[in-house]
């Protein structure tokens, strides 16, 4: 069984009901962390989880909202014995391993290990025999990977975009994929009214027209800007103009079953 265990939906501005934005996978009783900004360790617990049974971590670029917490996580674990291996570009794994090393996380008294991996985009890797995966470049920052997971035996497909502005070459990669959790940052009128946005993140109108030329079964849209007023509703209606699949709008602490 594979669950989808939001730990976080928000944007870099947190909110009293959504934090930054990250998730869990519980691939058969194997844990894969995906992004890691604050408090992880007791999200993951609030799930019955067991932060010392994470294997791998997987971060989509090295902006704060998204990387903060890698220290705390591993000070959290420093007296427990574990290797946990970390993904990202080249970019993101160099910038970890200063990060750590800013704490002394590396030292040999820190129990819990970390392997460095650094994926370029295009290049398939296994996070478990039975789990694949992918990366893909994104236009936010130097640093950023898209993530397309591969559960073999369920013959089932997910892809997490990060945060990225809209790429149509992403979403041919997610032609009929069962999956697609997207950034959606807000609605299309802050867009008009801040272009820029449109260089690093997508809006919900756009979103909604891609995944159903796609052929998207189920897109869950995510990482929503917690600095402008706007309701869930009005990003689930821009997405209903375009897209017929099936929608869900994630909550923290929300667990989908795939």
């Amino acid at each position: 069984m594979n669950d989808i265990c939001f730990l976080g939906t928000g944007g870099a501005v947190a909110t009293e009901e959504r934090d930054n934005m990250s998730f869990l996978i519980d691939h058969d009783e194997t844990l894969i962390l995906v992004d890691c900004p604050g408090s992880v360790i007791q999200k993951i617990k609030k799930f019955n989880y067991d932060p010392r049974k994470v294997s791998s971590i997987l971060v989509t670029h090295i902006h704060p909202d998204h990387i903060y917490g890698l220290p705390s996580f591993v000070h959290s674990l420093m007296l427990d014995k574990c290797l946990i291996r970390l993904f990202g570009s080249k970019e993101t794994v160099q910038f970890c391993q200063n990060l750590l090393d800013l704490f002394y996380l590396r030292d040999e008294k820190i129990k819990a290990k970390i392997e460095f991996v650094s994926v370029e985009p295009g290049e398939d890797f296994k996070l478990k025999e039975s789990l694949q995966c992918a990366s893909f470049k994104v236009a936010h920052s130097s640093s950023s990977l898209a993530y397309y997971f591969r559960f073999e035996e369920e013959k089932k497909e997910l892809l997490y975009s990060g945060d990225t502005a809209l790429n149509p070459l992403l979403f041919k990669e997610a032609s009929g994929i069962d999956y697609l959790i997207h950034d959606c940052s807000a609605p299309s009128r802050f867009f008009k009214k801040y272009p820029s946005l449109q260089t690093m993140h997508t809006h919900s109108l756009e979103l909604g027209k891609f995944s159903q030329q796609a052929e998207v079964k189920c897109l869950i849209p995510c990482h929503f800007f917690g600095e402008l007023e706007f309701l869930l509703s009005e990003i689930e209606d821009e997405i209903r103009e375009n897209y017929k699949g099936r929608i869900v709008i994630p909550e923290d602490f929300k667990k989908i079953t795939l």
